[in-house]
């Protein structure tokens, strides 16, 4: 509707909600009085002095009787103002308000207030339609068009109010634009919810009673205010529309801000800043909005930033990451992503966090058919390297980094830690698994204490695994092997001029297993060939594959012996039989990485008959669930680990020979790692070409100091004298 219409002057101030929405008995400001708190002291009538220095001011009331005040009230803090329906305001003094550089007076100027209640101390000035809304104390509102509520405000949550039709309902349409794995958001949501509801679509009651939950989480009455906690501060904005802010939310300068909740606290305060156009999203602890952004349909994590001109639509940022300057359409981003250029683009996708999106790398949206866009699936670590183009549908195991290419068809890509590189000259696509720990591991190493170092978060709503060996990437670490293995097999036997036909898996990966055992030579003769890797004929040609084996044995012993340290070093007491007795299980293959939280694929599915059954009512019961399985994920990654080394020692019952033996073995692992750590980085400080924008040695020393003086690199160099020492302790232990 675009007419202007002219209505009943009761109209603006009163009746806020519609007589057929309200219950029996209650008036218009029931919901408004369940939501703000009076003043100890109680509210009063003006006296008719008051009203008179008010009037004296350039102040006027549709009604005097209708503005409520508290016994500390200066009427000189008012002036030039419109008061309309019911207004309760808190203590004003003549006090300053000051935040950062901006000093303003406590009081009320130049403004239209209507129907709001107004807490102590605070300062609005210049704002041009304040309605239906509460302030907390000392707020600061300056320089404001427009900043009201409408009485079936939902506030980001996609629900629908009394009197409403479900086609109003607000839904995020992640991983896939044709909506077909759509989910509400709502205030509270984490990644896992996300994922678990936008992946398991098949999953009929799963889905029925998720959309009841959301629904019932709140309630669905008209007549809410919209509020600003304590203490924030809102100004030289435009529009502000059906918004709850929480406390020491700093918004300045903002465009269009409608249908949000936005989440702060005095420990993880939010910030929005100039030309920032936000619609129909919820917006987390500790979260940075700034320099013209645009998100339309989304939730930001806590702690999550988007700058530069970031555009987010119909898609879910995690917690801890960065989007600057790209355009991102439709995605379940997990936790700690980042990606910071202007011309990258990323659609229709679902990255299971930790990742990093370079400079023009296209992720999705090229069409190879005249259908919608599909879906692009990839696994902790994903880092598309600059100027990347991939096609829907791909799916990518954990920590794939893909070389500078235009990749020409869907690629499905099972070997972890590798480096992709469309090979433009020979018309094939290569692959170096294990490439991360061969030829990066300052990098890889660096990975778990950097993002943990970078959790600045005070809710810790999701939890999150940031260990690049856990129980998801070590189960691909032994599919990957198994390939090799098969691969390898076919390999020899094509050089050999044999037949592959009627040979079973079974037998190619103990043929592959006896060549990978024996000399690299002869491995390196071969022509290994990766299959169903690429949509295409060409070939997907295995780079270094004895390295790569080898190293995804070595990626195992480590990740297991790791965390069956851990669990010596927690059980003071524990012998190595007492360690079997404890952790001894079969090995479980199925691990989910929902949202960032990693648990069995057996906990998960109990999970979703439990909600589907309605065992589980709340979304408050699913979160405690995620919490009870992540602290018995200790136990279960611990027990993964035991039956890793079993496997890796070719047993069900270790020895104590065995658990010397990877002892031993270990030590060496993390002294290799350690150097490793070392040899990467200083290929930076060795490169000549790196030193040819300096004058000197000196000039380069004075501006990225020494490789010898890198933190990391020093803090590498003591773990490695822990877990020696650590280990010879469990030698001891063990009566070795």
């Amino acid at each position: 509707m675009d007419n202007v219409l002219i209505v009943p002057s009761e109209n603006i101030g009163k009746n806020f909600i519609p007589a057929e929405y309200l219950p029996k008995g209650k008036d218009e400001y029931y919901q408004r009085n369940k939501q703000s708190i009076p003043p100890k002291s109680g509210w009063r009538n003006l006296r008719s002095d008051e009203v008179e220095r008010l009037v004296k001011n350039v102040n006027t009331a549709d009604n005097w009787d209708d503005i409520l005040v508290t016994d500390q009230f200066d009427t000189n803090q008012i002036k030039n103002t419109r008061f309309f329906g019911l207004v309760r305001i808190g203590c004003i003094r003549n006090v300053i308000l000051q935040h950062h550089d901006l000093r303003v007076p406590s009081g009320i100027t130049n403004s239209l207030i209507i129907s709001s209640d107004i807490g102590d101390d605070v300062a609005i000035h210049n704002v041009h339609y304040l309605a239906h809304y509460i302030i907390g104390d000392r707020c600061i509102l300056f320089n404001i068009q427009e900043m009201h509520t409408t009485d079936h405000a939902k506030f980001g949550n996609g629900i629908i109010k009394e009197g409403e039709q479900e086609n109003v309902r607000t839904w995020l349409d992640l991983m896939n634009e044709t909506g077909c794995r759509r989910v509400l958001p709502y205030d509270g949501m984490i990644t896992a919810d996300a994922y678990l509801w936008a992946k398991y679509i098949d999953d009929a009651a799963l889905q029925m009673n998720l959309k009841m939950i959301t629904q019932k989480s709140f309630d669905n009455r008209r007549g809410f205010y919209g509020t600003t906690g304590d203490h924030c501060v809102i100004k030289n904005s435009l529009i502000l529309k059906d918004v709850k802010i929480s406390s020491h939310c700093y918004i300045k300068g903002a465009n269009k801000l409608k249908n949000l909740t936005i989440n702060s606290s005095e420990e993880e305060p939010t910030q929005i800043g100039e030309g920032v156009e936000l619609v129909n999203g919820i917006i987390g602890y500790g979260c940075h909005i700034f320099y013209g952004c645009k998100a339309v349909k989304f939730i930001l994590g806590n702690n999550s930033n988007l700058k530069y001109g970031a555009r987010l639509i119909n898609s879910f940022l995690g917690d801890n990451s960065t989007i600057s300057c790209c355009e991102v359409l439709n995605n379940l981003i997990f936790p700690a992503h980042e990606q910071h250029h202007n011309n990258s683009f990323l659609i229709a996708t679902v990255v299971m966090g930790q990742s990093n999106m370079a400079a023009g790398a296209t992720i999705g949206s090229n069409h190879n058919s005249r259908a919608n866009d599909n879906e692009i699936q990839a696994g902790r670590g994903f880092w598309p390297g600059l100027c990347t183009s991939v096609k829907h549908s791909c799916r990518f195991a954990s920590f794939i980094l893909l070389s500078k290419a235009d990749y020409p068809a869907e690629l499905d890509i099972p070997l972890p830690f590798s480096l992709l590189n469309n090979n433009v000259s020979k018309d094939q696509l290569e692959i170096m698994p294990a490439f991360w720990w061969l030829y990066n591991m300052y990098a890889l190493a660096r990975n778990s204490w950097k993002f943990q170092n970078r959790d600045k978060r005070v809710h810790k709503d999701q939890n999150i695994e940031f260990e690049p060996f856990a129980p998801d990437t070590i189960e691909e670490i032994f599919a990957a092997r198994t390939l090799l293995e098969i691969w390898t097999a076919k390999a020899s036997l094509r050089k050999k001029g044999k037949s592959l036909k009627g040979k079973h898996e079974d037998d190619l990966a103990a043929l592959g297993r006896d060549l990978l055992a024996g000399k690299e030579e002869d491995i390196n003769s071969l022509e290994v060939l990766g299959e169903n890797m690429e949509n295409t004929r060409r070939k997907s040609l295995i780079l270094k594959p004895f390295k790569a084996y080898h190293a995804y044995g070595d990626m195992l012993q480590y990740y297991a012996m790791k965390n069956l340290l851990e669990y010596m070093k927690s059980n003071p007491k524990a012998t190595f039989p007492m360690m079997c007795k404890d952790l001894k299980c079969k090995r479980q293959k199925e691990w989910i990485n929902l949202g960032g939280q990693m648990m069995q694929k057996d906990d998960l599915d109990k999970l979703r008959s439990d909600i589907g059954s309605a065992r589980l009512k709340t979304w408050k019961d699913i979160h405690k669930r995620y919490d009870d399985l992540w602290v018995k994920y200790k136990v279960d990654k611990q027990k993964h680990s035991f039956a890793t080394l079993c496997e890796l020692y070719g047993t069900e019952n270790l020895t104590k020979a065995d658990w010397k033996s990877a002892l031993n073995k270990t030590v060496i692992i993390q002294k290799f790692v350690c150097d490793q750590v070392y040899a990467s980085r200083k290929k930076d400080f060795d490169n000549p070409f790196r030193q040819t924008t300096f004058r000197n040695k000196a000039e380069m020393k004075a501006a990225f100091g020494t490789i010898e003086e890198n933190s990391f690199i020093v803090q590498v160099r003591q773990e490695t004298e822990d877990f020696e020492l650590q280990v010879e302790e469990i030698k001891k232990r063990s009566g070795f």
